[in-house]
């Protein structure tokens, strides 16, 4: 299991923009590995945002961010990048990002398909 750690949350008005950021320590047992970025807002279910597969380079987006955000990274550094644009205050909530191992070429969006996971990072949007 390696440990992931989230960068690049804050304080943002609506409208604007962030870079969140993913670094994993540790190995992965499979080269062919998805991650991803789920959120939650107080009192609510984590939900799904985006994912990147590297077994094929699949992504895909939860309808509310479809267009806004965009999902990256280098899957050789074990790192994922979520570039958050033309942010809305429903988009506030803690970030967290999440591994998943021996990956087919499926994009995985449910928590418990996941197998490490962050810290999570504050985002909070501002009307």
């Amino acid at each position: 299991q390696v440990h992931l750690v989230e960068s690049g949350g804050g304080l943002v008005q609506a409208g604007g923009s962030l870079r969140l950021s993913c670094a994993a320590s540790g190995r992965t047992y499979s080269s062919m590995y998805s991650m991803g970025w789920f959120r939650q807002a107080p009192g609510k279910e984590r939900e799904f945002v985006s994912a990147i597969n590297w077994n094929g380079g699949n992504t895909d987006y939860a309808d509310s961010v479809k267009g806004r955000f965009t999902i990256s990274g280098d899957a050789a550094k074990n790192m994922v990048y979520l570039q958050m644009n033309s942010l809305k205050p429903e988009d506030t909530a803690v970030y967290y990002c999440a591994l998943r191992d021996y990956s087919g070429s499926y994009v995985y969006t449910n928590s418990y398909e996941y197998d490490s996971w962050g810290q999570g990072t504050q985002v909070t949007v501002s009307s």
